[in-house]
C-alpha cells in the first residue's frame, strides 16, 4: 500500500500502514516554499549540462546563414507575432535578435526597433537585409547579457523581447535587465522538452540530449522575484529543408559540432537514410513536434 499524504497547517504529514503488525506510523515533513529556492542556480546547473554549446559569439557567427536561412522559413515567427498584438507607436529592444527573424517582419508595424545581438555576423546579415528592402526603423547594437547595457546604449524601450535567446550564467540578472529596459511589457521565449533539438540524430551520434533549462524552471525564477508571469505555448511541426546533402552536412555538422572522423560517417550515413526529395529540396523524412513557451508581463 502507497503512503498516504495531507497536509497539515504548514507541515505535510506522511502517513503509512505496516500489514505486518498493524502499527501507523506517522512523521511531519516542514512543506516546501518555492520563493526559498534558488532557481537562478538551477536554471545555471542545468545550462551547463547543455548539449549544445551555443553561448559564443563565435557558434553564431559560424551559424549565422543557413540559421538566418532556416527560422526565415520557421512557423514559430507566424505565431509568436500573433501573440504580441503590436501597436504602431511601439518602441521596442529585440535582445538575440539574430539575422531579423522578428526584427525584420516588425519593422513596418512598429515605430522603432533596437536589434541587440552578440553575433556581428548575424548583426551584418540583418544590416544588409534593411538596406535590400529598404528598412529604416531597426538599429543594430552587438553586445551580450553580461555586458553593460547602459554603456552600449540600451535605453528604456515600450516593448522587450528575448526571443530564444536567453542563454547566459546568470539567468536572474538578465531577466532583471530585460524587466528593467520595459515601459509596459516583457516577452521572453524559451524551450519545452527538447525544444529544436532531433533527439533521433543526438542519438544516431551516441550523445546524449541535454536541453538546457526547461521553461517551468524560469517561471519558477520570474515567480521567486515576484513577477507573475503570463504563459503561452507555440507547437507545431517542422521538417528542415536543404538544398542537397551537402548542404545538409554542412549545416548540421556545423550546428553539432561534428569534427571527429567517426562522427562525420555516421553523419552523412544517417542523412542519406533520412533526406528525402519533395518539391525540389530535401527534407527530414520525419517530422519533430516543437514547443516553445512565451512567458510574458506588463509593467503596470
Amino acid at each position: 500500500m502507497k503512503p498516504i499524504y495531507y497536509l497539515q497547517g504548514q507541515q505535510e504529514s506522511r502517513q503509512s500502514l505496516n500489514h505486518e503488525n498493524g502499527t501507523v506510523k506517522e512523521a511531519h515533513y516542514a512543506s516546501l516554499d518555492i520563493r526559498e529556492i534558488d532557481w537562478n542556480r538551477i536554471c545555471w546547473e542545468a545550462r551547463k549540462q547543455k548539449s549544445s554549446p551555443s553561448g559564443t559569439s563565435a557558434y553564431w557567427d559560424k551559424r549565422a546563414p543557413a540559421f538566418a536561412r532556416n527560422s526565415s522559413k520557421s512557423d514559430y515567427s507566424v505565431k509568436f507575432l500573433r501573440l504580441l498584438a503590436v501597436k504602431p507607436h511601439w518602441t521596442l529592444l529585440d535582445v538575440g535578435c539574430a539575422a531579423g527573424t522578428l526584427a525584420i517582419p516588425l519593422a513596418e508595424r512598429v515605430k522603432q526597433i533596437t536589434a541587440m545581438d552578440i553575433s556581428g555576423s548575424m548583426l551584418a546579415l540583418l544590416r544588409d537585409r534593411c538596406r535590400k528592402m529598404n528598412i529604416t526603423t531597426i538599429q543594430t547594437v552587438q553586445g551580450a547579457w553580461e555586458d553593460d547595457w547602459n554603456a552600449l546604449g540600451i535605453g528604456e524601450h515600450d516593448v522587450v523581447l528575448a526571443s530564444r535567446s536567453l542563454i547566459t550564467e546568470d539567468f536572474e540578472g538578465a531577466l532583471t535587465k530585460l524587466n528593467k529596459a520595459a515601459r509596459k511589457r516583457v516577452y521572453v521565449s524559451t524551450i519545452v522538452g527538447d525544444g529544436p533539438h532531433d533527439r533521433r540524430l543526438y542519438r544516431a551520434l551516441g550523445r546524449e540530449l541535454n536541453p538546457g533549462p526547461d521553461f517551468i524552471y524560469l517561471y519558477n525564477l520570474l515567480y521567486r522575484m515576484g513577477i507573475r508571469a503570463n504563459v503561452n505555448f507555440i507547437t507545431y511541426q517542422e521538417r528542415n529543408s536543404y538544398e542537397s546533402h551537402e548542404d545538409a552536412f554542412t549545416i548540421l555538422s556545423s550546428k553539432m559540432e561534428v569534427t571527429a572522423p567517426e562522427e562525420a560517417v555516421i553523419l552523412q550515413a544517417f542523412l542519406k537514410e533520412h533526406l528525402v526529395r519533395n518539391e525540389g529540396k530535401w527534407l527530414m523524412s520525419y517530422p519533430r513536434n516543437i514547443c516553445w513557451a512565451v512567458m510574458w508581463w506588463d509593467k503596470e
